[in-house]
């Protein structure tokens, strides 16, 4: 299971290691794409296989919201090719994308990792709490 929380720093040639624990838990073939709130996802390939069947079943393909949602994931996504020292070059638009400068902060959400500038987490973080104990008094009330 991918959890907890991990910081790294972004090295030259725009690598960036991913923690051995998530690594290990990930296996061979990853893929990163861009993902909501200013984050980027890291996922293995067979639960990205998975989310391609999920979105992309039935008919649902000829509707304009779920195009939107392939050509924001899909169109964004790239394989991960780890070095020796279980580092990959992070592409410059996903860089972009998630205001990545040096610091990077990974996030284990149980079944995908999300990957945060660490400026960028550390402000989402301080709001997180407060709105998870809202979400949850809302949730038991149902």
């Amino acid at each position: 299971m991918l959890i907890g929380q991990y910081s790294s720093k972004l090295t030259e040639g725009s690598r960036i290691s991913i923690p051995k624990k998530f690594r290990e838990e990930l296996g061979e073939g990853m893929i990163i794409s861009k993902w909501y709130e200013g984050s980027l996802v890291l996922v293995s390939k067979l639960y990205w296989e998975g989310l391609v069947k999920r979105l992309t079943g039935e008919t649902r393909i000829i509707t304009s919201p779920v195009r939107d949602i392939d050509r924001f994931i899909y169109g964004s996504a790239f394989e991960v090719d780890l070095d020796s020292q279980g580092r990959f070059v992070l592409p410059e638009s996903l860089r972009a994308y998630a205001n990545i400068v040096s610091e990077i902060s990974f996030i284990g959400l149980g079944d995908r990792i999300e990957i945060w500038g660490a400026e960028k987490w550390l402000e989402l973080e301080r709001g997180a709490e407060e709105k998870s104990s809202l979400a949850i008094e809302k949730i038991a009330k149902k």
